[in-house]
């Protein structure tokens, strides 16, 4: 039998702990009748021959517990091995850090076992982390380079108006210059904190009147779209969901920006918001590649240069709403339009506990 598991291990204790405790108890009771019939047989009449005799009743209980002491010593070398295969996973763990996020412990796949489970579940724990550690490092990565091509501009402004002097209409071409790489950086350090607040989830949960927030949105982008020739128009119908108002703004925020962002002159923007899905956004636009919509949904990623509101977004747009939208309990999906354009689609659970 393949002893590699702690259950079948703590069995076979198990089974020689009853055998062991079957054989103590015959000869403890094989010693104590030897005993008893010899003492009564050696005196049968003497006073401290009858005094043993009335004595050995009462030590019968003490002798059992001492003996259940000894077992226990005993069995402590039993359980140490039947936990052992536990125990070597412990070497194994410890080797796992950022170097090695691929190593696994290797557990032979046909097993079905509850260790085989035990392993294999620590496997895939770790198969969650490599990927969540990957995308964080090349969500570093980009968020550097993103940072590093404004600030070589800056230095190479700067250096410029110090190698001479400049002229008043110089200084404020300078100035303008400066003052719009700084304002992409500002909005890229801003992008990059509501990533972050939106991926540690919600501070409270109220009921929130999703429709109002939308009409609000959409109100203050009304004239945006006017400006690039967009038509903005929304069906909106009552709806309560749970979350924080300032991410739920943010949430609608995002997706009408994109939408009127990568569009084109004469295009449109339709809001719907409704029972499922919560919130729909459909605008036309360029043609996205059906491969490349996944992506659109990564931190910093950008499907193409061409767009109308040339507002220096730093690609990261989709990437808060898709982690206000999961810190809600929610999913947002994307189709790609074959006339060209998106289709966003945000499903959000419904309040629990009655409306406002």
């Amino acid at each position: 039998m393949n002893l590699q598991t702690p259950r079948r291990r703590l069995l076979v204790v198990c089974v020689a702990a009853f055998a062991a405790g079957y054989a103590v108890r015959i000869l403890g009771q094989s010693l104590f009748t030897w005993f008893y019939l010899g003492l009564k047989a050696a005196c049968p009449d003497h006073a401290v021959c009858v005094k043993i005799r009335e004595e050995a009743h009462w030590l019968l209980p003490d002798a059992v517990a001492a003996l259940a002491v000894v077992a226990l010593l005993l069995l402590l070398r039993p359980v140490s091995w039947a936990l052992r295969p536990v125990r070597d996973l412990v070497p194994v763990v410890a080797r796992i850090g950022p170097q090695n996020l691929g190593y696994r412990t290797g557990v032979i796949s046909g097993r079905n076992d509850e260790f085989a489970a035990l392993c294999r579940a620590i496997d895939d724990m770790m198969d969650r982390i490599s990927t969540g550690y990957e995308g964080q490092r090349r969500f570093a990565a980009n968020a550097s380079h993103e940072l590093r091509t404004p600030l070589a501009v800056q230095r190479t402004l700067i250096e410029v108006g110090m190698a001479q002097p400049l002229t008043g209409e110089q200084l404020t071409l300078l100035a303008t210059q400066l003052l719009k790489t700084n304002e992409r950086n500002e909005r890229l350090v801003e992008g990059l904190l509501a990533l972050s607040e939106a991926d540690h989830g919600l501070v409270s949960r109220l009921p929130q009147r999703l429709d109002q927030i939308a009409a609000s949105v959409i109100a203050a982008h009304q004239a945006t779209a006017d400006t690039h020739a967009v038509q903005l128009t929304s069906e909106l119908r009552p709806r309560i969901v749970e979350g924080e108002q300032v991410l739920l703004e943010r949430l609608v925020t995002n997706l009408v920006q994109n939408a009127i962002k990568y569009n084109h002159a004469q295009g449109t923007v339709h809001v719907t918001v409704g029972e499922s899905p919560a919130l729909v956004v459909v605008n036309t636009g360029q043609i996205v590649p059906a491969d490349a919509v996944t992506g659109l949904f990564e931190p910093l990623k950008r499907l193409a240069a061409d767009r109308i509101a040339h507002s220096g977004g730093a690609g990261l747009g989709l990437a808060i709403a898709r982690s206000i939208t999961q810190a809600h309990g929610g999913t947002i999906t994307a189709t790609a339009l074959d006339r060209g354009g998106l289709r966003l689609e945000v499903l959000l659970p419904g309040v629990r506990d009655g409306g406002l």
